[in-house]
């Protein structure tokens, strides 16, 4: 069916954040140019090919026919936008912001806006960011007064790769703008196409909302890793007295420990909110830098729980060899942004392991060096000294790995302990 034109939507960054936005715009009726400068990923777009697993390659090529959507590296591609999106990497370089990407989208971006034009930021920050960095940007740049002759809002990212429950349209999304005329506008757009959406005054807010979604389950996860370490030296099933104490009805949310925090959310947003507490106010903020050393290290305690398990089989780790099952963040998705399972096979060849994984869901541009890529079957488990399981990947046969695994460390409790198998 086809769609009333809405007009000319500019998505920058054709990731897990941009590419979702660009595609659900180009459904709803905007003609839709998402802007990358990997030109390796823009060649495959335009191919119809999707790098990210939430976006199939049918419906890329659908909106690609219907001309809804095609894939630039070209600034000048965004002439005549009427909507601009900016989703790009907003990592952590030596423990600060690196907001160089935001700047370089903004500089890029700022020619083409014209009167009337609606800009959003959608890249995690710290509070401040939209109107102290990218608003003299983009006025600088375009000759025009943010709030006044273009609008311009903040609404923060909340995908999570792989949910099948709660997508881009499914979860409720927090808006801003810099007054209440952006945010009407921003407010507008993404009506549009998702389920519900949330205001809030201004942009510092949303600004800081992502990162209280995002501390509260870093600091959290901690809590339940660092318990992991203990119950194990006490002799005690965390799995089970977590399973226990979720069957309170009120007061109680669930965490589980694993192998250590990944994607670009835990590892990074916190420490963005951290960071500014520092810098601002001078002090510490030290829920966060305790949640960061106790998640940081948990790949250190992997690989001290599997030297004690090959110990106690009379082997080293240097010389043996250890099949990863899974080493994206999390199941049943390829991200391997800050995954833990890197950090961990590091380690291990490091006191001279033989690593090897297995995860179909990894592609071949971000398998880690010196790893050799197998197929999870019984001859990659059997040829292995011992097994970690870092996903439950669909398509992974938990109980061939039961049956046949000389030894298993399950870090994600989905196995039954048993014999051959040891719960984190």
């Amino acid at each position: 069916m086809k769609k009333d034109k809405k007009g000319k939507a500019i998505v920058i960054g054709q990731g897990y954040v941009g590419l979702l936005v660009a595609v659900a715009a180009a459904e709803v009726g905007w003609d839709v140019v998402g802007i990358d400068l990997d030109k390796t990923k823009v060649e495959m777009l335009q191919n119809g090919s999707s790098p990210v697993e939430d976006i199939s390659d049918e419906l890329l090529q659908k909106i690609t026919e219907e001309g809804r959507y095609r894939a630039s590296s070209d600034y000048s591609d965004a002439v005549d936008f009427d909507v601009a999106v900016i989703s790009v990497p907003t990592p952590l370089r030596e423990t600060k912001p690196d907001l160089s990407y935001i700047e370089l989208s903004g500089k890029d971006l700022a020619p083409f806006i014209k009167p009337g034009a609606i800009v959003i930021l959608e890249s995690t920050t710290y509070p401040g960011t939209t109107e102290e960095l990218l608003a003299p940007i983009l006025e600088k740049g375009s000759g025009l007064k943010a709030g006044q002759d273009f609008y311009l809002g903040y609404s923060p990212e909340r995908i999570d790769p792989g949910n099948t429950n709660f997508g881009l349209k499914e979860t409720p999304k927090v808006v801003s703008g810099v007054n209440s005329q952006s945010l009407a506008k921003v407010k507008d757009f993404f009506d549009g196409f998702i389920v519900k959406t949330v205001p809030t005054t201004g942009t510092r807010e949303a600004e800081l909302a992502k990162l209280v979604e995002n501390t509260f389950r870093h600091v959290n996860i901690a809590l339940v890793n660092e318990l992991a370490q203990f119950a194990g030296q006490l002799g005690i099933d965390i799995w089970e007295a977590i399973e226990a104490a979720s069957s309170k009805p009120f007061g109680f949310m669930k965490f589980t420990p694993g192998p250590g925090v990944g994607g670009h959310c835990l590892p990074i947003d916190p420490s963005y909110l951290s960071w500014q507490v520092q810098t601002t106010l001078g002090m510490p903020f030290r829920f966060v830098d305790l949640a960061n050393d106790i998640n940081n290290h948990m790949p250190d305690y992997v690989v001290q729980r599997v030297t004690d398990l090959l110990n106690a089989d009379s082997k080293a780790v240097n010389g043996s060899k250890i099949l990863m099952a899974g080493i994206a963040y999390k199941s049943n998705t390829g991200d391997v942004r800050e995954a833990p399972a890197l950090k961990i096979i590091e380690l291990l060849q490091s006191r001279g392991a033989n690593v090897v994984a297995a995860d179909p869901f990894v592609v071949d541009q971000n398998w880690p060096n010196g790893v050799e890529k197998l197929s999870f079957n019984k001859d990659a488990i059997d040829s292995a000294d011992l097994v970690i399981l870092i996903n439950q990947h669909d398509g992974f046969d938990l109980n061939l790995l039961e049956e046949t695994a000389t030894a298993v460390f399950d870090t994600r409790n989905v196995i039954k302990e048993g014999k051959t198998v040891t719960k984190l």
